[in-house]
């Protein structure tokens, strides 16, 4: 049965805020100081050494450990040392293998609950054609969740289709692909509460670090009796 069925999604995409210092000080703003906090980063692309020397300068400033509790990578990270830095930010971790990954023992995709969520992770250079919305949503449905998180094209995308969410946080680096050869560096927060998902898209644009957020609602769908 796909655990999509009976419920439907709502988007809107507004700017949050800029110049951030850290992921910590943006979540201490009064309007996230009354409820717990489930904060989900979703990241991939890295491509250090080969394509990137390092993550964005201003991107590790803002990435501190013990503010985030839940890891998604999608991969190419290509060193031991990128997988250990994230390891530091937070020990649940969460990697799916990239083509370009020296640890063969990462998985080709993965799923995951967190809080009401079922959630999927893939790198994407195996959907065909790369990017497809078509095909990621028949993986979804393969995968029977709610989020699918993947990458590979090295642009950050974030969408409702066919009954969930799909959702691409870019390349972390800016690294070049076979598809986008000058990508903006980016990564994804996700705060998750409920049946809702707050996705903060961080892009580094001109040297500057710009944040928009996209509000995903999900609700039940009133189903006929026929």
């Amino acid at each position: 049965m796909d655990r999509r069925n009976g419920f439907k999604w709502a988007a809107a995409r507004s700017p949050a805020v800029s110049s951030i210092a850290s992921i910590g000080s943006f979540f201490s703003l009064p309007f996230f100081r009354s409820r717990r906090m489930v904060l989900v980063l979703a990241i991939g692309d890295l491509h250090i050494p080969h394509r990137a020397p390092d993550l964005p300068a201003k991107f590790k400033s803002m990435l501190v450990p013990g503010k985030i509790q839940h890891i998604l990578c999608t991969g190419n990270l290509c060193i031991k040392e990128v997988h250990d830095y994230l390891k530091s930010l937070s020990p649940d971790l969460h990697i799916t293998r990239g083509e370009y990954d020296e640890d063969v023992r990462y998985p080709e995709n993965k799923t995951l609950s967190i809080g009401q969520f079922k959630l999927g992770l893939c790198h994407g250079h195996q959907i065909v054609p790369w990017g497809d919305l078509d095909s990621l949503a028949m993986l979804q449905r393969q995968l029977d969740i709610d989020i699918l998180v993947t990458g590979h094209t090295h642009q950050f995308k974030a969408y409702k289709h066919e009954g969930g969410v799909i959702i691409n946080p870019g390349s972390a680096t800016g690294a070049y692909s076979s598809i986008t050869y000058d990508a903006n560096p980016s990564f994804v927060l996700m705060d998750i509460d409920g049946l809702r998902v707050v996705v903060y898209v961080y892009e580094l644009i001109d040297g500057e670090v710009k944040v928009d957020k996209i509000d995903f609602k999900k609700t039940a769908t009133t189903q006929s009796a026929h």
